[in-house]
């Protein structure tokens, strides 16, 4: 376990380092601690992954803690090399986004700091198996994040979402301390093996009991109804930090819910169906409302949640799978979710640093001003491209993988002798049919707008191609995107051996099945792939010399067009809106034409999530109502305050000599 301590010892102290150093060296001494430390942590998980033996360490520490265990089993390996790999990508990408904001005071050393610390507090949290530190851990966690969103404070919005995500945070705290409480109360400890006695026993206490933690996991994830802080937050943040926390730190709520499946052993079929419900709820809610968005990084928000649902979605259909005693559908069910969960921490954060790159050349992220954008920043237009098609779970593209093992669950879980399952399996097919396709219409929207066609308004900047570190980077995350793409049954194979350890032995046979057709499958996609690349070489070959028309296409007669005469992002999504208008609150804002010559005119629409609008402002208003009937309480009065205390020691003491 040394080989797991030590490199959060040294992630660590390249914060503390970065502290004393001048702001261009802040950045690469967090990088390069990360670095160093990401090297021995892969090593370690890889020996427990391939061994399938855990590693285990105790220490003891004060009141009310006590004696903590620390383990390293497959399931947290997999994490932690998550965990390294995407934050080493993240910490180098922010040494090169961050330089926009040197000499100007922005206290980028407390930054760097803190975006060591929350890198050590995620990977810890995967070895802890005592619930009051990984409590503590969790804080540090949370509380580190929201210092690293809430950098550009001088952003109209950052605060107000700072404090959203805070507050819900805290909210997720509190489902899972009772969650914790119940299970140590039965228990007598507050070890997590110790809490599998209760968990087991699939009784509606245990249910309740996971419920509670999943919630609290949930929070963190962002499944329905509980995503709310999300978009807000991952549009305050810059870029690197975005990337990280829906990339890598998000997933720290998946690993939770992992490791209580886990605990639980078979579950009741209750909580898949309910899972499998929430998980597809929210893989459509989150696409849908991503369609409409104009804010890129909003877009992205919103694809996050989609992408939670889908992990969600196998996890589900996992858990169904042991509850049937349908071993294909279990297995396919978990890998399709383990492996999504590491396929969105690859593409997700390649499509916030393309956006990080457009922000930092152009000064905005609003899609309805951007435009053009592919000749001038070719590098990140094709960056962004791949990771649209990765998101959007086209062949090819490792997106594709995650979600094909998740239908290939669902058509194994279709049976005679089972017809509720199958009605439920069909509806399931229909649902991420459905996200698939919105997925495609977001990311088609979202590319086309800001990269084709001609520049809506003048930028701030120059735009132009990244710099050598983020070029690394993209091509690093672009590397991974087609090699799993094309050879996803070598990532089943590292997953199948994570699942093999939490599944029963009966389950885990058949791995070595599934491996076998995913290599026809991958060998089909190569085939297909190498007779594209000949085509497409023969048809530059031969048309090589052939010099373009300069004959222009048929345009009604009308050739004084300008830039304002191309689709925006609003009249893109225009259709689609009218098809699921419940889902939103749109408002529209009209500068109306005046006079025979007008000289200007405006439309401006804004959409509004429904469930915040609704549901979330409604609650939060009347909290506040509450609250504001005892402002009196707070008057200022330091002999009142004295009297409050006097008050509550008397009352102490009474409440002792009454027991």
């Amino acid at each position: 376990m040394e080989l797991f301590f030590y490199p959060l010892a040294v992630i660590v102290s390249g914060g503390l380092i970065s502290l004393f150093l001048p702001e261009k060296f802040k950045g690469a001494a967090v990088s390069l601690a990360a670095g160093i430390g990401m090297v021995p942590l892969v090593y370690l998980s890889l020996e427990v992954i391939n061994s399938g033996n855990a590693m285990g360490a105790a220490a003891d520490f004060s009141y009310p803690i006590g004696t903590v265990n620390f383990a390293i089993d497959p399931l947290s390996s997999f994490f932690i090399i998550l965990i390294s790999l995407m934050s080493f990508i993240g910490s180098i990408y922010s040494m090169e986004h961050t330089k926009m904001y040197h000499g100007k005071g922005k206290g980028l050393s407390s930054h760097f700091f803190f975006l060591s610390l929350l890198i050590a507090s995620m990977l810890l949290l995967a070895a802890v198996q005592n619930a009051l530190l990984f409590l503590v851990v969790w804080e540090v966690m949370s509380f580190s994040s929201y210092l690293l969103m809430t950098f550009e404070n001088e952003k109209d919005g950052v605060y107000k979402a700072g404090i959203n995500y805070l507050i819900s945070m805290h909210v997720g705290v509190i489902f899972l301390m009772s969650g914790f409480a119940v299970l140590a109360v039965k228990t007598g400890s507050y070890d997590f093996n110790s809490f599998r006695s209760v968990l087991e026993q699939g009784d509606l206490e245990s249910v309740g009991i996971f419920f509670l933690i999943f919630a609290g996991f949930g929070m963190k994830s962002g499944f329905i109804p509980l995503y709310t802080w999300l978009p807000g937050a991952y549009s305050a943040a810059p870029a690197h930090v975005s990337a990280i926390m829906s990339g890598v730190m998000k997933k720290t709520g998946i690993y939770g819910i992992f490791r209580f499946i886990v605990l639980m052993k078979i579950p009741p079929p209750e909580i898949a169906f309910i899972i499998l419900a929430i998980s597809l709820i929210t893989g459509i809610t989150g696409v849908a409302y991503a369609v409409v968005q104009k804010d890129l990084k909003r877009v992205l928000a919103y694809s996050s949640i989609e992408n939670i649902g889908i992990a969600g979605t196998g996890m589900g259909l996992g858990l169904l799978g042991l509850a049937y005693g349908k071993p294909p559908m279990a297995v396919l069910g978990f890998t399709g979710a383990l492996i999504h969960v590491f396929n969105h921490s690859i593409f997700k954060p390649l499509l916030f640093f393309s956006v990080g790159n457009i922000f930092a050349r152009t000064g905005s992220v609003n899609m309805e001003k951007l435009g053009g954008l592919i000749k001038p920043m070719a590098f990140t237009g094709l960056s962004f491209l791949i990771g649209s098609l990765a998101v959007s779970g086209l062949p090819f593209f490792n997106g594709f993988t995650g979600e094909f093992m998740i239908y290939w669950s669902m058509f194994s879980g279709l049976s005679k002798g089972e017809p509720f399952l199958s009605i439920i399996m069909i509806v399931s097919l229909a649902g991420l049919a459905s996200i698939g396709a919105m997925a495609i219409i977001c990311f088609t929207r979202a590319f086309s707008i800001t990269f084709l066609g001609s520049p809506r308004s003048s930028y701030d900047m120059t735009p132009e191609n990244p710099g050598l570190a983020s070029r690394l980077v993209f091509s690093i995350q672009i590397f991974f995107i087609v090699i799993i793409g094309i050879f996803p049954q070598y990532v089943f194979m590292f997953t199948g051996k994570i699942v093999s350890s939490f599944i029963p032995a009966g389950h885990a046979a058949a791995i070595p099945g599934y491996f076998s057709a995913l290599g026809s499958l991958s060998s089909v996609l190569f085939i297909f792939l190498a007779v594209v690349s000949i085509l497409f070489i023969a048809r530059f070959r031969l048309l090589r010399h052939r010099a373009p028309s300069s004959f222009k296409t048929w345009d009604c007669g009308y050739q004084a067009g300008n830039t304002r005469m191309q689709y925006t992002g609003s009249s893109f999504a225009a259709p689609f809106m009218k098809i699921l208008r419940p889902l939103y609150s749109l408002t529209v804002r009209i500068d109306r034409p005046a006079g025979l010559f007008p000289d200007r005119g405006g439309y401006d629409s804004t959409v509004e999530d429904n469930l915040e609008k609704r549901v979330i402002y409604p609650v939060i208003n009347g909290l506040n109502k509450f609250l504001n009937a005892f402002t009196w309480i707070q008057s200022g009065s330091t002999q009142q305050y004295i009297m409050y205390g006097l008050l509550f020691l008397i009352a102490t003491v009474i409440w002792i000599m009454a027991a």
